[in-house]
């Protein structure tokens, strides 16, 4: 079966997910038919209370768990048929994440740990070498590309993650708390390159975040409560 190519233009877009997890002989409802689209060159911030599926919802956007009904769409590809292999390699070439920890591989320097997941996806040493440090030079760390996880602060090793997340050029960026274990001076800092690289590379970025202050300055709030997403500001 071949693949549909990608519409760079696509974005993200989630229609009618619903997702049920079962606990012994009870059922949590945690998605209940979620709706919600999010464009090229845009940051939307998804927001609602501990527990009301943020995560989730943010895992089958990102093909890391299937949802029970309902469709993703990832730049321009229906996702919900795809095979296990289809939706790998599909991951590996449209979706990047950012987590609230960095998950840098503390063995590597930061140049290095962005140089990797583009090996990954079959790209040379020497290009992968040179994009990332075209990436790391744009996230201001253009003096610490050699130096090892251990030896960045939390600000730096974020902003490494978010370049490694960037490294294969996705269309579709998933953040799940990005700047929720910095400081309120260092997660503004990591905010605003994260705003610089969305509208740089046009990338469809959704947020998971609890600062609401955050999340007012992207362009749109989205809410999750009881299931679903009851609307945009």
């Amino acid at each position: 079966m071949s693949e549909t190519p990608l519409d760079n233009g696509g974005g993200l877009s989630l229609a009618g997910v619903v997702k049920t997890f079962r606990q012994g002989g009870r059922e949590l409802h945690v998605l209940r038919g979620v709706d919600l689209a999010v464009a090229p060159g845009e940051m939307a911030a998804l927001v609602g209370p501990s527990g009301s599926g943020k995560s989730t919802l943010l895992h089958i956007a990102g093909l890391l768990e299937r949802a029970d009904e309902g469709e993703v769409t990832i730049a321009g590809q229906a996702v919900g048929q795809l095979g296990d292999d289809q939706r790998s390699r599909l991951r590996r070439k449209a979706l990047g994440f950012v987590y609230q920890y960095h998950h840098l591989l503390p063995e590597f320097s930061a140049l290095e740990n962005v140089v990797v997941p583009q090996m990954i996806a079959g790209r040379s040493r020497g290009q992968a070498r040179e994009r990332a440090r075209a990436l790391l030079e744009g996230v201001g760390l253009a003096e610490r590309l050699e130096h090892r996880p251990a030896r960045l602060s939390g600000g730096e090793q974020q902003r490494v993650a978010l370049a490694r997340a960037l490294a294969n050029a996705p269309v579709v960026l998933l953040a799940d708390e990005p700047t929720g274990n910095l400081d309120p001076e260092t997660a503004a800092r990591v905010f605003a390159v994260l705003r610089a690289l969305v509208q740089q590379t046009r990338v469809a970025a959704l947020i998971a975040t609890h600062n609401l202050e955050l999340a007012a300055s992207m362009d749109r709030v989205l809410r999750l409560e009881q299931g679903r997403v009851l609307g945009a500001s």
